[in-house]
This record gives C-alpha cells, structure tokens and sequence, in this order.
C-alpha cells in the first residue's frame, strides 16, 4: 500500500473512529491488512504541513476566487492528560484568561465566497524549546514569534494560491509589519486593531509626528481614512458596536487598507472570519483532533495535519451533499451505531447448542 493510500485510510478512519484513533485501532478495522507498524510509521515520516497543501492543492485551486479570503488565526487544543513536551506545553490562552496545557497552532485558512467552501491551506505549531533563564527561573519559548509564522504562510499562500483579495486576522497579527507584508505582496487586508492605537488624521499630522488615540474618533458605523503610528501607507478605519451573549456591550475597531470600502462592507468582510472558528471547532470535533494518544513531537504534529486532511474531506463531501458536518457525522454514527446494534443481537441469540446445553 502506497504511503498516499495509507494516509487516505487513516484520514477517512479519524472520520468514522468514535473514540481514540490508534495505529491499533485501524489495523484491526481493516481486519489486520493494515499493520500496527504501518500507521506508525505513516505518522513518524510521512506527514507534515507540507503534506497538508499537497492534499489540498487541487480543491484549492479548483475553488480560486478573485473575492477569496485568506484568514489567519491560532487555536489552543488542550491537552490535560498528556506528557508534555515542547509541543504539548503551557500556553495562555485568552479566551479561558488562564495557561492551558495543549497544543497551540497558526492556521492559515482560505475561503472562497463564490463556493461558500474553505480550507486549511497552511498550519505553524508553537514549539517551545528555546530555554530561557531570567533572574533564576528557566522557561521555553518557540524561536519564533506567531507574527513570524503568519508572515509566512501569507507568502505562501500568495504563491500557491495567488487568488487572496484580502487576508483577515484579528488584532494579535494587526502589526504594521504583518500589514506590509501582505500589501507588499499585492493583497488587501481587513484586520481588527487595539483600541489603543494611535494614528495620524492626515499626512501632515504624520510627518509632524501628531497622533491621536482611535477611541478619541467619532467613528460608530462609519469609516475614516487614517495613518497608523508605523505603517506609511493611509488605512479605512471603522467602530462597530455590538451586543454580547450576556448583554453587555463589545467595541471592535476594523482597519483596512482598501480605501473604497464603506462601513457595512468592511464589517460584512471581515465577519467571514468566523469561517476559520468554525473549521477550529469541526476539526476538533468530527475529525478526532485530540483523539490520538500519539507521544513524539513528530507523531503528535502528523496526527494534528492528518485531522486537518480529514476536514477537507468533510468538507468536500458538504458541498457535494449539501449537508453540515456534525450532519454528516451524526448520519455516520447513526449507521455505525445501526450495525452494532445488530452485532448485538446476534450475540444475544442463543444457538441451539446452547439450548440443548440449558435443557
């Protein structure tokens, strides 16, 4: 079996598997055709993030738009039980407003409009293992900033896919560096920026050096053109007041560096972000994620890339069927749920041996 046929099978078993998806567990599904060793050595060599464009190259091309999107994010996916490493390790996570143990990873996600249709094109993991000592206390830290790794999936994407009209992120990658970067390879952006940013109100006021904070600008459903503190180039700037959950009242600040844009479409945009959230939550949910009791770096990041594998292919079967995921995962676990039950009764059944036995 060839090592694309291999990954094929384990791809589609982190689909079907309802609990953890071991070298084990897919060498008995297949009745043993498959060895143990096999998928070990499938994950100690063979998958990495170049494997993942590799196997999402074709879909990605076929679904170029000139309105796609390139969204850029990174996730926590904690990992409680495991031994750590400098790959599962402590990170803070902000949302949970703590440090998590787990690993944390930058995506690099391309969505096109035209299809309503996106995918993982490029991933970075956070690995510790750089040790730093500062006034006694030793701690690990990745070589590399996430900015870093996000410059380079932006140039990345810019030369495999070439079709990015804007690349979204929220304000951990709003840096006048990570701006340049992606202006400077011919896209546009459409980031959220910190409340406390300084810009200059025209030209003039740049070159003299007079900035003002963005909270200070009546600004509430409408744009302005700016000069942000670092960044030569004028950006649109835009508020948007929404209501939370618990009812209370959230500010975001927009910057992008299309200039034509008017408010409803810079917001309407840059909302498309919540398409890497959701693929965060698929692949953690119907694509076995965390479910791998894999123990090296190596083994570890080649299950994480396998899973993104997996939801191309979930997605691909949801515009060919026209169904969600957690649809399609809740219709696979009905039939597989079906079939034990069945088992289950044949099991039950008593032979006729038995019977004679009894009697």
């Amino acid at each position: 079996m060839t090592v694309n046929n291999l990954l094929d099978l384990y791809t589609d078993y982190l689909l079907v598997s309802p609990g953890y998806s071991t070298a084990t567990g897919l060498s008995r599904l297949t009745d043993s055709e498959v060895s143990h060793d096999k998928v070990t050595r499938l994950l100690s060599t063979s998958i990495d993030p170049k494997t993942l464009w590799e196997q999402v190259k074709p879909l990605a091309h076929e679904i170029r738009s000139k309105e796609g999107l390139l969204i850029i994010d990174d996730s926590i996916e904690a990992k409680p039980h495991t031994k750590p490493n400098p790959l599962i390790t402590w990170h803070y996570d902000h949302c949970e407003g703590r440090c998590v143990k787990g690993v944390n990873f930058v995506s690099s996600f391309y969505y096109s409009p035209d299809h309503d249709m996106g995918l993982p094109v490029g991933v970075e993991f956070v690995n510790k293992n750089q040790k730093v000592e500062d006034k006694g206390k030793v701690s690990y830290k990745d070589k590399e900033t996430k900015n870093d790794k996000m410059r380079r999936m932006v140039r990345r994407a810019a030369y495999n896919i070439g079709s990015v009209k804007y690349v979204l992120a929220d304000t951990w990658f709003s840096s006048a560096e990570n701006m340049g970067c992606i202006t400077g390879l011919g896209m546009g952006f459409v980031m959220a920026i910190k409340s406390n940013r300084l810009v200059a109100l025209n030209e003039k006021d740049k070159l003299q050096g007079n900035y003002t904070s963005i909270e200070t600008l009546e600004l509430e459903g409408r744009t302005r053109s700016v000069y942000l503190k670092q960044y030569d180039k004028p950006v649109l700037i835009g508020k948007q007041v929404f209501k939370n959950g618990d009812g209370s009242t959230g500010t975001l600040y927009l910057a992008t560096s299309d200039l034509n844009l008017d408010f409803e479409s810079l917001a309407a945009i840059y909302q498309k972000r919540w398409k890497v959230e959701e693929f965060f939550r698929s692949v953690k949910n119907n694509a076995s994620f965390a479910k791998a009791p894999a123990k090296t770096v190596r083994t570890q990041k080649a299950h994480f890339v396998a899973s993104m594998i997996a939801f191309m292919k979930l997605e691909r079967l949801k515009v060919r069927h026209k169904r969600n995921h957690y649809d399609m995962k809740s219709q696979i676990w009905l039939q597989a749920t079906k079939a034990a039950w069945k088992e289950l009764e044949k099991l039950s059944t008593p032979s006729a041996n038995f019977n004679q036995i009894a009697a």
